[in-house]
């Protein structure tokens, strides 16, 4: 089974793959073989490290759907990989993008930094209107160039209705760009069903992977629309022959990527993704499913603390946020960390984010960890002569 892929310490309480991830062992063990090769052998079998990469692109085409491995590419970063679409295109002067109001820093600076061109940055309210997707849609006009949203938000933990979505901007000519980083590797994804020109993640998160590499997702047909700003021996029609004087760019997704990949961060990934496709991500999903919904039963049971994350079970996946009434969010993190807990403070609350391997053990012992510090609060307000 796959509990056995996972060694954390037991001491370790982790819920905190939102943020940085541990490794299983496989991906360890790739990496590790794949310096004791490098060590030894040097670039002996580079051809074979470009078959892993290739490999690591066919396991990327099958966790999103897209039609081929051509459309994928991979960067270092979530924040390269949009920079890459919004430097790519050709902004007009008094267009916009609409973006959420709940957006990781990576998606709503690079949006905003195109004021410069006289492009304006609408961000959504997702707490007004009739839904987040009302929301959305509401801020698109006539000169909406693109829709950048995050399929979960990162804070709050809201899952939005990227179809909705997706249909409407495929409706009216208006590009879909989607940061999919809360999504990929914990619930499904499906670039074709929600119409996505653009997608991009990072793999240390629910994936399980290194920091340093990212897939960034680009139709086919859009390929082409992205002017290039970097440029190298990768991403040319025919990287091998160096002798070549003349030069034309890759008709594939390799177009972004201008030199020397991150091998080691491919060989760590494709371990990781293995293991991924090799549990399968209905088990996955379901799983991490599983563990919001019962954070989010338990929290709810509880007083004393107040749920951020949206109640409706359609809007979860998984990350988990909510606050303490009779103290701050960060004095509570404070004391959970002392605890070994691995969690974060995002958006006014205290962000859990279990994975699907997470045992429900660990979940009870950091719901434990709250009661006792709802209990020790209490005894503290209580206190006679304490001044409050």
């Amino acid at each position: 089974m796959f509990e056995s892929e996972f060694c954390l310490d037991e001491s370790i309480i982790h819920l905190n793959h939102a943020a940085v991830a541990p490794w299983p062992r496989c991906t360890v063990a790739a990496v590790k073989a794949f310096a004791d090769e490098n060590a030894s052998l040097g670039s002996r079998h580079y051809l074979d490290w470009v078959n892993t990469e290739q490999g690591l692109k066919e396991l990327l085409q099958q966790l999103i759907n897209a039609r081929s491995p051509d459309e994928i590419a991979l960067l270092k970063n979530t924040s390269e990989a949009l920079s890459t679409v919004a430097y790519g295109l050709p902004w007009q002067r008094g267009e916009n993008v609409v973006i959420t109001g709940q957006e990781f820093p990576s998606n709503r600076i690079v949006w905003e930094s195109l004021g410069k061109y006289g492009v304006e940055t609408r961000p959504a309210d997702l707490d007004r209107g009739d839904s987040p997707e009302a929301a959305v849609l509401a801020c698109i006009d006539k000169h909406t160039r693109l829709v950048a949203v995050s399929s979960v938000q990162y804070g709050t933990g809201l899952r939005l209705d990227l179809e909705r979505i997706g249909a409407r901007c495929h409706e009216r000519g208006i590009l879909f760009c989607v940061d999919a980083i809360q999504s990929l590797g914990a619930i499904d994804f499906d670039v074709q069903a929600c119409q996505a020109d653009f997608v991009m993640a990072d793999a240390h998160k629910w994936m399980l992977g290194p920091e340093g590499i990212s897939p960034f997702f680009c139709r086919s047909e859009v390929i082409e629309r992205l002017d290039l700003k970097q440029y190298g021996w990768h991403m040319v029609a025919d990287p091998g022959n160096f002798d070549r004087r003349d030069w034309e760019v890759a008709a594939s997704a390799r177009r972004f990527e201008c030199g020397s990949p991150n091998m080691t961060g491919v060989h760590a990934l494709h371990a990781s993704l293995s293991l991924i496709h090799g549990v399968g991500m209905p088990t996955i999903e379901k799983l991490v499913m599983e563990n919001s919904a019962y954070l989010i039963e338990q929290l709810n049971q509880r007083d004393g603390y107040r749920l951020i994350t949206p109640q409706e079970a359609a809007r979860h996946a998984g990350i988990v946020n909510f606050a303490p009434l009779n103290d701050t969010p960060e004095a509570l993190y404070a004391r959970l960390v002392e605890c070994n807990v691995l969690c974060a403070v995002r958006a006014g609350g205290v962000r859990f984010s279990p994975h699907f391997y997470t045992p429900r053990e660990k979940l009870d012992q950091a719901l434990g960890l709250l009661d006792d510090w709802k209990g020790a609060i209490n005894n503290t307000a209580y206190k006679p002569g304490h001044d409050n």
